[in-house]
Order: structure tokens, then sequence, then C-alpha cells
């Protein structure tokens, strides 16, 4: 999801965004830039680089992750590092790096409907697009909240597919008690500079042994296992050393950057409990959020269309996203994939507006945000 905090510059009118980056101070910039420059080691598993992996394992609950460039580079090598072929089975539901991944790696995807509860994969769809070229199932924990991991790893296992998990917006996100990224045989993390947790650019693949996380290594670094040695067609994903130490300077701030997020998104409960017609995604039972996102569903009940709604924000300057909008399936590199019918991911993607949710939302911005509710409601 991308980002465009600021005055627009043909105004010069503040505009207010879906989500911003956590940004570090300069000042605590600062020195971590001249130590990176003293060392002369800038990227290739520096200091930094390896201080943040060893803590985020730790944070995170997990006992191994591999860190990349950018997300969609450590999905794209997470179906190669478990030699994925044939048919993948996924969401229409998301970001298209999901998918994107998916024909970068020759592989047809597949899709199915979600459940309109969680806007996650269905498992129930599932079983029903199997065939004898499937190989994989590809589900996204959608706005952070779990997918369905029980009943998609009893049909994983069923059919012998691996799972890999989209958790670019589940940072952190603990489910009964363990961390949500310890589901399926792999998960990918997004560290985009709007995520719950940022590197600016960035991402992580989570791994479930030491031997795996070897082989993602050697994938992310061309396939070098050693100076001469090249044992796979390997990409460059690694992340850089000036990543890493923004990356270490957010995660110190992570867990008040989370409580902020939910104060908001409470006050947005709040706020659209007295206006008919629009809900709030619930927060998920179980689940140790991170409230990524905000998810506003505008229903037949609200005076104004979810499009209408999104216009007027649009014209106060307030950069809402209907995300996800159109589906993946819409797109024309999509439609002749196979399919099964998708009615509640097409009426989930008509009804989805996101709200700005982010560290540092002022009381006046939000205010702003509740004024065009508040008139388009008829209560202005």
């Amino acid at each position: 999801m991308e980002v465009d905090e600021g005055p627009d510059p043909l105004t010069n009118k503040k505009q207010i965004t879906v989500t911003r980056p956590l940004l570090p101070e300069l000042a605590e910039l600062t020195p971590l830039l001249e130590r990176i420059w003293e060392s002369g080691r800038l990227t290739n598993g520096g200091q930094f680089h390896a201080e943040l992996e060893q803590q985020l394992c730790d944070y995170l609950g997990v006992s191994h992750l591999s860190l990349f460039t950018n997300g969609t580079l450590a999905l794209v090598t997470a179906l190669q590092a478990l030699r994925i072929r044939g048919e993948v089975i996924t969401t229409p539901y998301s970001f298209v790096a999901t998918s994107h991944a998916l024909l970068w790696n020759k592989l047809r995807p597949v899709f199915v409907d979600i459940e309109p509860e969680t806007f996650n994969l269905d498992p129930a769809q599932i079983e029903a697009a199997i065939t004898p070229e499937t190989t994989a199932i590809l589900p996204v924990h959608c706005y952070g909240v779990p997918a369905n991991i029980d009943e998609i790893q009893r049909v994983a296992d069923i059919y012998g597919l691996k799972v890999i998990y989209d958790a670019a917006h589940a940072f952190g996100v603990r489910h009964r008690g363990q961390s949500l990224l310890e589901a399926g045989d792999l998960s990918v993390l997004s560290f985009h500079a709007t995520k719950v947790f940022n590197t600016f650019e960035g991402g992580a693949l989570v791994c479930p042994d030491a031997k795996t996380k070897q082989r993602v290594d050697y994938l992310k670094n061309f396939g070098f296992a050693d100076e001469v040695t090249v044992v796979a067609p390997g990409i460059n994903g690694k992340m850089n050393e000036f990543q890493a130490a923004v990356g270490l300077l957010q995660l110190a701030r992570i867990d008040e950057a989370i409580a902020d997020r939910r104060r908001l998104y409470h006050r947005y409960q709040r706020l659209v409990s007295g206006l008919d017609g629009l809900e709030l995604m619930p927060e998920p039972d179980g689940t140790d959020w991170n409230y990524a996102y905000c998810p506003l569903l505008v229903g037949p009940g609200f005076p104004v269309t979810r499009d209408a709604l999104y216009d007027r924000f649009r014209q106060q300057d307030i950069l809402v996203r209907r995300y996800f909008y159109p589906l993946i399936t819409d797109f024309p590199m999509y439609r002749q994939a196979r399919q099964l019918p998708l009615p509640n991911a097409r009426a989930m993607s008509e009804r989805i507006l996101c709200l700005p949710l982010y560290p540092g939302l002022s009381d006046g911005d939000f205010e702003r945000v509740s004024a065009v509710l508040q008139a388009a409601a008829g209560r202005g």
C-alpha cells in the first residue's frame, strides 16, 4: 500500500492517507549511518542485518527468519525454496503482489472465494479447486486477521500440498497464544513503509528450520553457497544495512505504535456504531491483533454508495483506499485464470473502504474524517 503524505503540490492543502510510515528521529539515525559508513560494509549481511534478524526472531517468537529487500522478492523466493510447480490455489482479494509472485515463477494461480467474516481464503472452497496439477495453497492473512489455519492445513495434509502464507499484514499477530507466522510451511512478511513495522522497503521470510533458512539465504544471494560455488539460480533479494538500521529503530517503539493504532481503531468503532449502514470489521477473537488497517464496510442502508463516499473523502484531500478493489481476477493478466465463483470476494470488494489509521494521526485529522462520514450520513 503506497503512501502520499503531506501537502498536495498543486493545492498546498494537507492530505490524509490511509497509513503512513513510523519514522525514526534523525538524531537516532545519524550515529547508525556513521557506523555503517565507517565499517565499509553497506550490504551483504552486515552487523545491523544480523542484529535485526535476531531481534525480530525474539520479538515475533520464531526460530528462523531471513531478511529481504522487499516482501515481493521474499514471496517469489518462498515459492522457489519449496520447489512449487503447476497450480497454486489463492485468493482474489489481495494486493496483486500475491499473485504476481506466482506468475514470476511460471505458476498457474487458481482463485477461490473468501469468507465474508474474515476476508480470508475460504477453506470450504479449496478442496473443490484441487486438481492433479495442484501443489500448494497461498492464503493471505488479510488486514492481519488470521486465516483459518487449522482447516487450510487439514486440506493440505490430505492432498499433500504445501502452504505458504502471505503474512504481509500480520506483523506481530499472535493467535491462540502463538505466533501466527508459525502456520504453514513458510510465512512472508512485508516491511514496506506503510506497514505496522517497516524498514522503508523490506520484507522477511519466516522459516521452520535452519536447513530451509540456509536454502532461502542461498536463493536471495544469487545462489552463492561460498565465494566460488553457486548452487541455485538465485536472485538479489538481500536487505542492505541502512534498511536494517531503520528496522532496529522501529522495533524499539513497535509496541507503542500498535497501542496507538488500537486506540484509534476503538475511536473509529465508537464513531461508526452511531451511523446506520456502516460497519467496521470486528477485532478477531482469540488474537493479539496489530490493527494494521481500518476496514469499513459501506452497506445498502447508508445514504450514499461506497464510491460516492470515496469521492467525498477525496474532495477533502483524505486519500482513503478501496483495499481491495478491483479484485485481482479483474486485471487483464488474470482474466483467463481458473477461478471458482467469487460472490463473497466481489461483494466485499464493492463495499470496502479503508480509513486512515496510523500513529500520529492527530485529533484534528480524525475530526476531518469524522466530519465526512457524519455529513454523508446526514448528520452534518
